[in-house]
């Protein structure tokens, strides 16, 4: 093993990173990506200094694999932004607010209004079926509702 490590040449580094950059493929997230490009950047400094070290190879391979993944963690971090959408996949938190007639009467507290192509269980006052309601809340599936006199 100390022998292999002592004469680690440039060819070492790039198929290290071509191994990382081909389990990227298989869906790594990014992070192998850059891993894999300091292993890369290793192999290219090894060819163009042969005189380095194996203790400085791993040195340098360490700083650039965290340099690299400092980097993707920054920039993934920036690339985030506000939806002009915030409720697009929250579709009974978008209800709230907007009137809908009883589908089927709401007794004993519970029923079901109609929804575009859709029916939600709802629970309110006593009901009977076309009366118009309003959404104040959701909790889970059910939505909670008043009527909208």
């Amino acid at each position: 093993m100390w022998a292999f490590l002592q004469q680690m040449s440039y060819w070492d580094w790039l198929a290290l990173g071509v191994i990382l950059l081909i389990l990227e493929v298989f869906g790594a997230g990014g992070y192998l990506l850059w891993i894999g490009m300091a292993a890369a950047a290793v192999g290219v400094l090894t060819f163009i200094l042969p005189q380095l070290s194996w203790e400085m190879q791993f040195l340098l391979f360490g700083l650039f694999a965290m340099a690299t993944a400092l980097y993707w963690w920054r920039r993934q971090r920036s690339a985030v932004r506000e939806s002009d959408q915030p409720l697009l996949n929250l579709r009974g938190q978008e209800l709230i607010g907007k009137t809908f007639q009883v589908h089927e009467a709401i007794i004993d507290g519970r029923g079901k209004i109609k929804v575009a192509d859709g029916v939600w269980l709802v629970k309110g006052p006593e009901s009977p079926v076309g009366t118009r309601v309003r959404v104040v809340a959701q909790e889970g599936a059910v939505l909670s509702v008043e009527r909208d006199d």
